[in-house]
């Protein structure tokens, strides 16, 4: 599978890095706001020996529909800014690319159109795109679903200089709905992001916890995102729509 990525941040970076030692995808390109590192290869920026094209380029220097049609992939991988899906989406669709967007937060405008893309192509949206987290987040409704009157806190860490609540902290309040001012925010050196959900009952706690360790988490939830939209019908999906097919008793 042809995979190009958009945005070449720290877990742009993380997530190219999996890409490109993943026997399974092949690297096309990734795409940046900035000049720096133009035309230069990923692979040879990571340190990373590959014969996958991988180059790097600057949206102030192409038009995104000619882009596309000379650099072909099957699917591209998010983590720029938000706005950035109004930039390459359309031309995406047109071309049946697949989506894949880890953008921790969406104003209405970028959710409508989403909604609009997927109805051209396959279009996933996570605002954590781990695989561990989005199962705590599974297990965590489950919980929720069998003792709704339980009490629930949910914590987020995340580095020093994070700004905001975290998206997946306000995915886990909107699902298990808790509100948002009660979410328990920290914020202190470089932690990369761990959350936790705390069920207190009368006579024992549950604790649910992911701790992301590194930033190639997101490389291979992306991986096992990509894996899974294989011949999905056109439609926005999220990892619920991928995790619960294996929790099928049958």
């Amino acid at each position: 599978m042809k995979i190009g990525v958009i945005g070449f941040g720290k877990a742009g970076k993380a997530v190219a890095s999996v890409v490109l030692q993943s026997p399974d995808f092949e690297l096309q390109w990734v795409l940046r706001k900035s000049e720096t590192l133009e035309n230069r290869s990923v692979g040879e920026f990571l340190g990373i020996k590959s014969d996958e094209p991988g180059f790097i380029r600057s949206v102030d220097h192409i038009e995104i529909n000619q882009f596309l049609d000379e650099h072909p992939v099957d699917l591209i991988i998010d983590f720029s800014p938000p706005a950035s899906i109004h930039y390459y989406g359309k031309a995406a669709a047109k071309r049946g690319i697949k989506i894949v967007s880890a953008i921790s937060h969406y104003g209405q405008n970028e959710l409508d159109l989403l909604n609009e893309l997927s109805k051209e192509t396959v279009v996933f949206w996570s605002p954590n795109i781990t695989l561990g987290v989005n199962y705590l987040l599974f297990a965590g409704k489950f919980l929720k679903k069998i003792a709704p009157w339980v009490d629930i806190e949910v914590i987020e860490e995340h580095f020093k200089h994070k700004e905001g609540v975290s998206g997946t902290a306000l995915k886990i309040a909107e699902e298990l709905e808790v509100n948002v001012s009660d979410i328990n925010s920290v914020r202190a050196g470089g932690i990369v992001g761990k959350h936790e959900i705390i069920f207190g009952f009368p006579y024992q706690t549950v604790r649910l916890i992911h701790e992301s360790i590194s930033r190639e988490a997101f490389g291979n939830g992306v991986i096992f995102v990509a894996q899974n939209l294989d011949n999905k019908p056109n439609g926005l999906y999220n990892f619920e729509d991928i995790l619960l097919p294996y929790f099928s008793m049958s």
